[in-house]
């Protein structure tokens, strides 16, 4: 069926929007510690809605639109945990579409409030596991159509070019005293990020490799590591939701496919807000959650090569900004409420930063909760 006059329009006004924004930057860090080790963040919180997911929501309307999927009037749903949201709300309005965000209860204030300011309407649901059914449910009776960043993230972006994440790291490093990074490293939501890396790795024939960094209350790492056995389990579940929001799921996602990944690394939430506090007072700025999580996986990686006597580059992801939890975060009363240990966090990722080899399952078993370690596989 050949596409209506609105859709080719909709597709124009995505491109344009396209061609306005420039690309996010990459930003070097020095860390005592590892003077052999050059280390780099690529900021995407300077995306128009601040986050890596504004890559993912534009793709996701592509390929809706493309696949005959959106039409003139439709109610576009989507379950998100709020930045995914918030860059299809950007769309959604951009084409005048209306948005529906099915969100945990817990997400931020402040995510809720991005959502609505581009026009959205929240559907929060007290329990994380049900946010697919609810997104069904809504869509189905709207007549609108279900985005599904879990099922599609991987196939809706185009892992070989067209500027995607990968291609603008390896452009940005060209220069770098070592421009092909021995490792990138980012952590999970949808799993569409990961595969991209991966896969464009791949492609160009490059020696990087990649880790996938993991919280506590997710079923990726151990999933991954039932893989490397031989013995996949995907009907892996938990009853609760990731506290670092953006990252981690309750169940195996489709988007999440463990071969494009290297290795992965269980990261305890005390140690993913400690080395996001870190990052933030060396960038002046706050960082969110997830950020710290891949921080974590970089130093680890960092304590690995430089016992191996290597020197290169990490490069992992400023995946937003820390604005956005400033309720909760980046609030001492929130960590006493969660009985998160900060201070020994703290004093861990300093450690870790000047070079000490801390980042062991029996250095950070006080900080972790039930289920939780730091343990790399692959």
């Amino acid at each position: 069926m050949p596409l209506s006059d609105w859709t080719h329009e909709a597709i124009r006004k995505i491109e344009a929007d396209f061609n306005r924004s420039a690309d996010t930057h990459l930003i070097p860090l020095d860390l005592p510690g590892y003077p052999d080790i050059h280390f780099y963040f690529k900021d995407e919180s300077s995306h128009p809605t601040g986050s890596l997911k504004h890559r993912l929501a534009r793709s996701l309307f592509l390929y809706a639109l493309c696949n005959g999927w959106l039409h003139e009037g439709s109610m576009v749903v989507e379950a998100s945990s709020g930045s995914t949201a918030i860059s299809e709300a950007y769309f959604a309005r951009l084409l005048g579409l209306p948005f529906v965000a099915v969100i945990p209860a817990g997400t931020s204030c402040a995510k809720i409030e991005a959502i609505e300011f581009y026009g959205g309407r929240c559907h929060l649901v007290a329990n994380p596991a049900e946010i697919y059914t609810e997104s069904h449910r809504i869509a189905q009776e709207a007549g609108g159509h279900f985005m599904d960043q879990f099922t599609y993230a991987e196939r809706a972006t185009d892992w070989r070019a067209n500027n995607n994440i990968a291609e603008s790291i390896f452009k940005q490093m060209a220069e770098e005293e070592y421009p092909v990074p021995a490792w990138l490293v980012s952590s999970g939501g949808t799993g569409g990020t990961i595969a991209t890396l991966g896969r464009y790795v791949a492609y160009s024939r490059h020696k990087t490799r990649v880790l996938c960094a993991d919280p506590e209350n997710s079923v990726f790492f151990d999933y991954f590591r039932s893989c490397l056995d031989g013995k996949p389990q995907p009907e892996l579940g938990l009853t609760v939701g990731s506290r670092i929001e953006g990252i981690g799921r309750p169940r195996v996602e489709r988007s999440f496919i463990p071969s494009c990944i290297d290795a992965m690394l269980k990261v305890p939430d005390a140690l993913s807000f400690a080395a996001m506090r870190y990052l933030s007072a060396r960038f002046g700025r706050r960082v969110g959650g997830s950020t710290g999580t891949n921080f974590v996986g970089v130093l680890y990686l960092a304590q690995q090569m430089r016992a191996a006597g290597q020197g290169g580059a990490i490069v992992g992801l400023l995946c937003d900004s820390g604005e956005r939890y400033g309720n909760t975060y980046y609030d001492d009363a929130w960590y006493a409420a969660q009985g998160i240990a900060i201070e020994a966090a703290d004093a861990l990722v300093t450690r870790a930063v000047n070079g000490e080899a801390v980042l062991t399952p029996q250095a950070v078993a006080g900080l972790q909760a039930a289920g939780a370690g730091l343990a790399a596989g692959g």
